[in-house]
C-alpha cells in the first residue's frame, strides 16, 4: 500500500513484538515502517563491546524474522546521527508519525528530547511510551514529591503504589507494512574477522531474541525460582535467571517478568509455600534494583562518572595500571577473584555474587578507581547495561547513601567457601589449581609445600602469589579513609573561609583512565532548532530541564547532528601494560581528565512501565511541575541531608554503613548538576 500517512516505529533497546507499546500504537495507527538505527558513536565512551555487539546482531535477526511473519520487515540504518537518519526515513517513506519507547540515560534523554523538537517542527507527530520500567522515575516520589535516595524506600513505594504496573500487551496479530521501497536497509557490521572465532563460542551458551527470552523466563519461573533464596549465592551452579541480557536489549519486558513472578507468588502463598514466597520477594528485589538504576540515572545523570556522596571525591585512589592488568587477566593470586575474571573474559558473563566479589576486591583491596572497573565491565559483559553498571560500582564504592561500608573488606578466601564451597567454580576456570584439595582451594598460599607439589602448583610461577595481602590492604584502606576525611574537612574549611566552591578543585573531575584510553571527545554544538511548546500528557516522557547544557554552546549550525567521539577515540581498556614494581598512590590532583559531556549514567544486572503512554509531541523544559497539560518538570533534585539507614541482607544495597554513621555530614548527596557540565 502507499507509504503516505504511515507511522515509523523506532526500535532501540526494545527488540520484541510482545508488550511493545510503541509497536502497538503504530499498528493501531495504520501502516508501519519498523526502523532500527545503529549509531554507536553517539554513545561516546560507551561504544558497545564485542559480546554486546554479538548479542545485538542475533537479536535484530530474530526481531526481523518475527516482523516478517506479521507482515513487514525491519529497516536497518547505519548512522552517526540518529535524528538525521530518522528525517531521511520520513522523507523517503512519507511517514507522518513517529513512535518510540523511553530510555533513561542522559545521552538518550537529550537525543529523544531533540528528536521530538526537530521532528515536530517538521510536522511529524511524535509519541513515546514506557516499555522498560514498572513505573516511570517521575511517578515514584516521597510524600513531599521528592525523589527517594535509598533503595529500600524507593522499592517499598513501588510495591505499595495504588495501581499495579500495566499487564503486558500481546503481540499484534498482523502488521500492515508501509511503503519502504525508497528506504533500503544498510548492512550493519557488528563484528570484524578477528572477533568471529570468539563470538562463535557464545552461541553454544546463549540464544538471543525475544522468543528465546520468553523461554528463558518460563524455564526460570518453573524451575530455579522456587529455591532462588537458598541457592542464589552459589556460583558453581545455574541458580539465577540469566535474564539480564534479555532485559537489557528489551527482548522481554520487565512488566511481563513482574506479572509472571507475581502469579507464582500468589500460587505459592495459597499453598503455604514459605520458601517459594521468600524466593519471589528476593527475586523481585533484583528487579527493583534494575528499576532503581534507571531511577538514579534519571535523577542523578552523572552517577556513571562521579560519586553521589561528596566526600568520596577526596578518596586517594591508587592509580596503578599494573594492578589493573593483573585484575583483568585473573592474576591477582586470589582464586575466586581470578576465576571470576577469567570467566568474564571467556564468556562475557558473571554470576551476580562473583561480580560483587571481583569489584569489591578492585575497590577495597587494590583501591583502583571504580570507574576503571565499571568501564571494563561495560566492554566485556554480555549484559552490559550502563545504568545497572554505575549503580553497582557506586554501591561497592560506598558512594550511595545506603551502599556498602567502604571500610569493610571481604576476604575472598572466606567468601569463596560461601559461594563455591566445593571449589568446583575455581577448578573450572583455573585448571592450574584443579588438583588442589578443597581444603586449600581458596587460599593456596597457606597450603603445605607437599600439598602444592602433589597438585603441581608452584606459587609465583604457574599461579601467582597474592598481589596484595588482605591485612596490609586493610591498613592501607584505613589510611586512605583518614586522608579522605582530612581532604574533605580542608575543603569544607576553605568554603567556610569564603573560597568559592568548585573553582579549581580537581577533585570534581574523575581520575583519568590509563594512557592507552583516549577519553577526549568532540564537543557538539547546540543546534538552532525551534522549541515547540505544546501540551504535555500525563504519561509522557519527562525531560530534564538541563538537557541543553549537556552540550557545550559553540557555533550554531543548521544541522541535527549529535556528534560524540568517533570509534577511534573511544575509551579502550589498556592491553599492553606491564606490572609496575612500585605501587604509588596518586590523588585526584595528580590525574585529572576532562569530563565526558554526554555520557550516560547506574552495572550490575542484579536480576537476571507504568501505564501505556498516550499522545505526546515535542516538549520544552521548565522548572514548573504540572501533571496535566503543563510544561515539563525540572530534572534537578535539590541537595538534601540523608540519614535514612536500614538493614538489608549481608551483601545487598541497603546495609547500614558504619563509617557514614561516624561521619554524619557525609550523608550530603552531591548535586553535581550545579557544577560545570563539561568538567
Amino acid at each position: 500500500m502507499s507509504g503516505g500517512g504511515c507511522s515509523i516505529v523506532w526500535f532501540r533497546r526494545d527488540l520484541r513484538v510482545e508488550d511493545n507499546p510503541a509497536l502497538a500504537a503504530g499498528v493501531r495507527a495504520g501502516a508501519v515502517i519498523a526502523v532500527f538505527i545503529y549509531a554507536p558513536e553517539e554513545e561516546g565512551h560507551y561504544y558497545p563491546g564485542r559480546v554486546s555487539r554479538w548479542w545485538l546482531k542475533q537479536s535484530l535477526a530474530c526481531l526481523d524474522s518475527s516482523l516478517k511473519s506479521l507482515g513487514t520487515s525491519l529497516i536497518t540504518k547505519r548512522s552517526t546521527d540518529s535524528i538525521s537518519s530518522l528525517l531521511e526515513v520520513v522523507k523517503s517513506t512519507g511517514a507522518t508519525q513517529l513512535f518510540f519507547n523511553h530510555l533513561y540515560d542522559p545521552i538518550s534523554l537529550v537525543r529523544d528530547h531533540r528528536t521530538k523538537e526537530i521532528l515536530t517542527a517538521q510536522g511529524i507527530s511524535v509519541r513515546s511510551f514506557n516499555a522498560d520500567l514498572l513505573y516511570e522515575p517521575w511517578e515514584v516520589n516521597d510524600d513531599e514529591g521528592h525523589p527517594f535516595t535509598t533503595f529500600s524506600a524507593f522499592w517499598e513505594k513501588c510495591l505499595s503504589m495504588p495501581y499495579d504496573p500495566e499487564a503486558p500487551l500481546l503481540p499484534p496479530k498482523r502488521i500492515i507494512s508501509g511503503d519502504a521501497s525508497r528506504c533500503p536497509s544498510d548492512n550493519l557490521v557488528f563484528e570484524d574477522e578477528s572477533e568471529k572465532g570468539s563470538n562463535a563460542l557464545l552461541a553454544r551458551a546463549w540464544s538471543p531474541g525475544w522468543s528465546n527470552a520468553d523461554k528463558a523466563l518460563t524455564t526460570f519461573v518453573n524451575g530455579p525460582l522456587l529455591e532462588y533464596s537458598q541457592n542464589r549465592r552459589k556460583a558453581d551452579s545455574a541458580t539465577t535467571s540469566f535474564l539480564s541480557p534479555h532485559l537489557h536489549f528489551g527482548e522481554v519486558s520487565v512488566r511481563k517478568v513482574f506479572h509472571f513472578v507475581r502469579i507464582k507468588q500468589v500460587l505459592w502463598a495459597n499453598e503455604g509455600n514459605k520458601a517459594g514466597e521468600e524466593s519471589v520477594n528476593l527475586f523481585l528485589k533484583s528487579i527493583g534494583l534494575r528499576e532503581y538504576s534507571r531511577y538514579m540515572s534519571f535523577n542523578h545523570p552523572y552517577s556513571h562518572e562521579r560519586p553521589l556522596l561528596g566526600h568520596l571525591r577526596y578518596f586517594p585512589w591508587v592509580v596503578d595500571e599494573g594492578y589493573f592488568k593483573a585484575w583483568r587477566q585473573g592474576r591477582t593470586g586470589y582464586p575466586l577473584v581470578d576465576a571470576g575474571m577469567r570467566e568474564l573474559w571467556a564468556t562475557g558473563w558473571l554470576h551476580d555474587r562473583i561480580r560483587v566479589v571481583v569489584s569489591s576486591f578492585f575497590v577495597k583491596v587494590l583501591q583502583l578507581p571504580w570507574r576503571w572497573g565499571m568501564k571494563y565491565f561495560w566492554d566485556t559483559l554480555l549484559d552490559a547495561d550502563l545504568e545497572s553498571d554505575a549503580l553497582g560500582w557506586q554501591y561497592i564504592s560506598g558512594t550511595l547513601p545506603d551502599g556498602r561500608e567502604l571500610d569493610r573488606i571481604d576476604n575472598p578466601q572466606f567468601v569463596g567457601y560461601k559461594c563455591d564451597p566445593h571449589g568446583e567454580y575455581v577448578r573450572r576456570w583455573l585448571p592450574e589449581l584443579a588438583r588442589l584439595p578443597t581444603e586449600w582451594i581458596h587460599h593456596p598460599w597457606n597450603a603445605p609445600e607437599s600439598v602444592l607439589d602433589a597438585a603441581g602448583i608452584e606459587l609465583g610461577s604457574n599461579y601467582p602469589l597474592p598481589i596484595v595481602e588482605i591485612d596490609s590492604a586493610k591498613v592501607r584502606l584505613e589510611q586512605a579513609l583518614s586522608q579522605m576525611w582530612q581532604n574533605d574537612a580542608a575543603a569544607r574549611a576553605a568554603i567556610e573561609n569564603g573560597m568559592e566552591e568548585g573553582h579549581g578543585d580537581s577533585a570534581d573531575s574523575p581520575i583519568a583512565f590509563p594512557q592507552a584510553m583516549h577519553m577526549e571527545m568532540d564537543h557538539a554544538p547546540i543546534r538552532n532548532n525551534p522549541v515547540i511548546v505544546t501540551v504535555r500528557r500525563y504519561e509522557d516522557q519527562m525531560v530534564p530541564s538541563m538537557t541543553s547544557s549537556l552540550f557545550r554552546a559553540e557555533d550554531e549550525e543548521n544541522s541535527v547532528d549529535i556528534r560524540n567521539s568517533v570509534v577511534e577515540s573511544r575509551a579502550e581498556v589498556p592491553t599492553d601494560i606491564n606490572v609496575a614494581e612500585g605501587h604509588t598512590r596518586d590523588t585526584h590532583d595528580q590525574a585529572v581528565m576532562q569530563t565526558a559531556r554526554t555520557n550516560a549514567t547506574p552495572h550490575f544486572n542484579f536480576a537476571v512501565g507504568r501505564r501505556n503512554s498516550e499522545d505526546s509531541t515535542a516538549e520544552s523544559s521548565s522548572s514548573t511541575r504540572e501533571r496535566d497539560g503543563g510544561v515539563v518538570p525540572t530534572w534537578s533534585p535539590s541537595s538534601t541531608n540523608y540519614s535514612d539507614q536500614y538493614v538489608g541482607d549481608d551483601n545487598g544495597i541497603g546495609t547500614s554503613s558504619s563509617y557514614l554513621q561516624r561521619h554524619p555530614q557525609s550523608h550530603q548527596l552531591m548535586n553535581w548538576q550545579r557544577l560545570s557540565q563539561t568538567g
